[in-house]
């Protein structure tokens, strides 16, 4: 990729986020950026992350790298940064996206094939800042959506399964995470047989169980949701509220 092409590096107008409850309706465009891996968050989530807690020099760790967004705000912000991913097609975006020149003082970037339950090669307090997205169970199941067969990918199991994994996430990002560090995690809820399923909280409890306490509780407003005419109408008739929101935890390692 050429950054010739590359025009804006960076967002108009941005400011820190200062509350918690954040809401960006323009999800971001700047540098590499774009909406088309299904499910990727909006970069200004990362960069309100990076740019809280961590400092330039820092190694992030995004070990759900997906379409690259933590890599490419980390490379910006000086940041050294680690993205893993289980799923090949990730990992070739992860490197197109990030195949830039910013400045003298661009972060960088190591990307590689892995499973965020087993953090190989990745030493024990050897990371300065945990800043991910994980699948939503079977939500979005990645691998399948792409005609590929990864059964290490998280989004092929369902959610009493995806909520055993997330255990060993858990566990490895506290393990590899350097003491009084932080690590966030935005995770949404879904809603089965008409009933809300808090998987967003079960997650929050599977990490203080291994030792995080909770920092920050951010409420995530979505926006551009796909809420068809189908689903608007089925919410009326059957009612119960279309889901607009995610949370994003802010853990720390004490």
């Amino acid at each position: 990729m050429s950054n010739k092409k590359i025009t804006k590096w960076e967002p108009d107008d941005f400011k820190l986020e200062t509350t918690t409850v954040w809401s960006f309706p323009d999800r971001g465009n700047w540098a590499t950026h774009d909406a088309k891996w299904r499910g990727n968050w909006s970069p200004y989530i990362p960069r309100n992350i990076i740019l809280r807690y961590s400092h330039e020099g820092d190694m992030v760790l995004d070990q759900f790298a997906g379409g690259g967004t933590t890599l490419v705000e980390a490379k910006l912000l000086g940041r050294n940064v680690i993205g893993i991913d289980v799923n090949d097609v990730a990992l070739a975006r992860c490197v197109e996206k990030t195949n830039f020149e910013y400045q003298d003082t661009d972060g960088k970037v190591y990307i590689k094939k892995g499973d965020a339950r087993h953090l190989e090669g990745i030493p024990d307090s050897s990371i300065d800042l945990i800043c991910t997205h994980p699948p939503y169970a079977d939500m979005i199941k990645y691998s399948k959506d792409l005609n590929l067969t990864i059964p290490a990918d998280l989004s092929n199991f369902p959610l009493t399964g995806f909520l055993e994994q997330m255990k060993l996430v858990a566990q490895e990002s506290y393990r590899v995470l350097k003491k009084d560090k932080f690590c966030a995690v935005l995770m949404g809820d879904t809603r089965k047989n008409g009933h809300m399923v808090p998987m967003s909280f079960e997650v929050m409890k599977i990490f203080e169980a291994c030792g995080f306490k909770l920092k920050e509780l951010v409420i995530k407003q979505q926006h551009n949701c796909r809420y068809t005419g189908y689903w608007k109408t089925n919410s009326i008739k059957y009612n119960f509220l279309l889901i607009a929101h995610e949370y994003l935890f802010i853990f720390k390692k004490s």
